[in-house]
């Protein structure tokens, strides 16, 4: 536990790095594109369409995940969700049930994206205080229903110094994925009404905040669920570790769907801030 705490201390390290970067860069040039505005300033056309057109195709495949991602977690609220069998790929069951709340939903963020930036911040920010008070719930839960004897051992993972610090290492270069979404901030730069200094101070925040938040979190789950609980809910239990230990901090299955709920609008800030960086990504491109 406290070695993955470490690893994303040391992840979100290297990403504030970068978001320095894109700090100094963004009030110098606040247009919408960011990062393609930054590299063609500095590599010119080719270089910046090679690089712009790589953001773009993240950003897309982010937003298929989340197409993906929000009926599965469905299905964990209601287990009787999945209708309508259509065909298998790759061993996963595709359902009409499940189909038809992808193309919902993508309509609808697409719809909301029409609509406006405005439209879309306003949706961005009530979702994300629902994630906050989620996560919240859960660091709250944990001090007064855990116990530190359940951090017993699962502090590190390994049998010396070397594969302790191999482990946290392999954490960190995966946590790089889970801070994104600050990059998004620049793309929409030309749309945002903040002073330019103040963006940037928006920004690194986005990024200290993402941090503190992961390893609060990892640090609640610990807390509240000794190892062996731990290797139950992923073997043998429902698979979502942290929704379990909302249910044991609070000791009813509901919170458990509180935190759910709160996944589920983790997956549509997600999809909502990618389709806005992905779209002004594709217009400064058209643009230049």
């Amino acid at each position: 536990m406290i070695g993955a705490m470490l690893g994303f201390v040391l992840g979100g390290v290297m990403i504030f790095f970068i978001g320095l970067t894109y700090a100094e860069l963004t009030p110098a040039m606040p247009d919408c594109g960011g990062e393609h505005v930054f590299s063609y300033r500095a590599m010119g056309p080719t270089g910046s369409f090679v690089c712009t057109w790589a953001i773009i195709l993240g950003y897309v495949s982010v937003v298929c995940v989340e197409a993906c991602a929000m009926p599965t977690i469905i299905t964990y609220l209601f287990p009787g969700f999945l209708q309508g069998y259509l065909y298998t790929v790759a061993g996963f069951d595709i359902y009409a049930s499940w189909l038809a709340v992808a193309i919902i939903m993508a309509l609808f963020i697409t719809y909301i994206n029409i609509r406006g930036a405005k439209t879309a911040a306003i949706v961005q920010t009530v979702l994300t205080c629902v994630i906050g008070g989620a996560g919240i719930l859960l660091i709250a839960g944990s001090v007064i229903s855990g116990n530190p004897s359940n951090l017993e051992g699962q502090a590190f993972v390994g049998g010396n110094t070397a594969s302790v610090f191999g482990n946290i290492l392999r954490v960190a270069m995966m946590t790089p994925f889970y801070f994104i979404g600050f990059d998004v901030i620049p793309q929409a730069a030309e749309e945002i009404n903040v002073p330019l200094k103040k963006i940037a101070k928006m920004l690194l925040l986005s990024i200290l905040l993402a941090v503190a938040f992961y390893v609060l979190i990892i640090f609640a789950v610990g807390y509240v669920l000794n190892p062996a609980a731990i290797a139950q809910s992923e073997n043998s239990g429902s698979g979502l570790v942290t929704a379990d230990a909302m249910a044991r901090a609070f000791h009813t299955d509901v919170m458990a769907k509180v935190l759910i709920v709160g996944g589920l609008c983790g997956v549509v800030t997600s999809w909502n801030s990618f389709m806005i960086g992905g779209s002004r990504a594709m217009y400064s491109v058209a643009k230049s």
